[in-house]
């Protein structure tokens, strides 16, 4: 039977489509329960173990890791908890068995030059409190476990059995809320590794701010105050902050980025897409979250910038200046490395065609994928702030799906 030639094509198109996809995303990691942290009670929201996926290194990236933690908000309150706990950001019987590595995690030396034969390991995330809590007593009604603080050194020390132990090379990374964590960790990941490993951290979409909203509410201040008491992460967060101001606020990198010991690399977009506009309906962000506009006004600017009137984009530019004031203390160190686009984005060093591709972003001829190489090996320093929107041209701008703003 003849195939028609529209059919042809069609069929053409798909496949080539399909190929060029396996082969930016041909690597999958497979899951690691670590059952035994249940017994230290290092378990998810619902209870479940904690998992990772991992890719072991080869050749000259045997003995360095890459340790990525993955993003996905928080939870504030019991019944974001309770939704959130019957799925993989609550639960690792939820979690993918199979998981695709690219970017920063990929194993293709072209697509990924300085990490690609490393151990990469990607760590769920199931505690809603970028790894931070630690209550021991559980509600007998909602079951809910508040433990990430105990995942976090339950997996690291499984890594460490599995060869961490010997690192010489190690990095702690993560994007959005797993980013936070990079900042919030590192120096605790630092101090569980041999002393010699060059260890260094990179906070992927991590540096939320503590400003106020379009209506003048600094909604996010009461949020993390909510997540920082439900989870009892007072305890878990960094001492140099805490002793100095209310634990709440040393969920914001801005405070707490400045007292980092460990080198850090900060990649953010200053237009960033989770801090200016919401993504989930239950997470109030810190820009314009929904109790800010109440009316909609800024519904088909959340969609795509490009729609966004003039005065919405002198707040956003706005924004950006208040971005960029926050980050001037976390970069007193000279072991710190920056690269800030005016992208209208959140997390770029998970997908391929943002950490290094034929047209990812760049800042000073530099690809994302050399910056963090460079800085990571002490090749050279990198630290580049873009500037406004709309002058970058190799910006992915993150483009919404109207039905996902109807349910905001």
């Amino acid at each position: 039977m003849r195939i028609p030639n529209r059919n042809v094509q069609q069929w053409l198109k798909v496949l080539i489509c399909t190929l060029s996809c396996l082969k930016v995303e041909g690597l999958y990691a497979g899951i690691t329960y670590v059952t035994s942290a249940v017994a230290k009670g290092a378990v998810c929201l619902d209870g479940s173990p904690p998992a990772y996926h991992f890719d072991r290194g080869s050749g000259s990236g045997i003995n360095s890791w890459l340790v990525h933690i993955e993003g996905g908000g928080w939870c504030h309150n019991i019944t974001h908890c309770l939704d959130r706990s019957t799925s993989r950001l609550g639960s690792s019987t939820k979690m993918l068995k199979w998981l695709a590595f690219s970017g920063i995690l990929g194993n293709n030396p072209t697509l990924n030059p300085d990490f690609y034969n490393w151990n990469r390991v990607k760590i769920g995330y199931c505690d809603g409190a970028s790894f931070t809590g630690d209550v021991e007593s559980v509600d007998s009604d909602t079951k809910l476990y508040f433990r990430g603080a105990r995942i976090w050194i339950a997996v690291i020390q499984d890594l460490l059995a599995r060869g961490m132990k010997y690192a010489e090379n190690a990095i702690l990374s993560g994007c959005s809320a797993g980013g936070l964590t990079s900042i919030l960790h590192c120096d605790s990941f630092q101090a569980l590794l041999p002393v010699g490993t060059s260890v260094k951290c990179l906070s992927d979409a991590g540096y939320f701010m503590n400003v106020k909203d379009i209506s003048g509410t600094s909604y996010i201040v009461e949020y993390f105050r909510e997540i920082v008491e439900l989870h009892g992460s007072a305890k878990n967060l960094p001492a140099s902050c805490t002793s100095t101001m209310e634990p709440y606020l040393c969920f914001f990198p801005q405070y707490t980025a400045p007292l980092i010991r460990a080198p850090l690399f900060l990649l953010n977009a200053a237009y960033d897409s989770w801090q200016a506009f919401p993504c989930f309906a239950q997470i109030k962000n810190i820009l314009v979250p929904a109790p800010a506009d109440p009316h909609g006004f800024w519904s088909i600017c959340k969609i795509d910038i490009r729609n966004c009137s003039l005065t919405q984009l002198k707040t956003m530019q706005d924004f950006r200046l208040e971005f960029l004031a926050a980050l001037t203390g976390a970069l007193r160190s000279p072991s710190r490395g920056m690269f800030i686009n005016s992208c209208y984005a959140h997390c770029q060093s998970e997908t391929q065609e943002t950490w290094l591709g034929i047209d990812s972003p760049m800042l000073n001829k530099t690809a994302i994928a050399k910056a963090v190489g460079d800085w990571f090996y002490d090749r050279i320093g990198f630290r580049e702030i873009d500037c406004p929107y709309p002058c970058d041209k190799t910006c992915h701008n993150r483009v919404f799906d109207p039905e996902d703003q109807l349910r905001l």
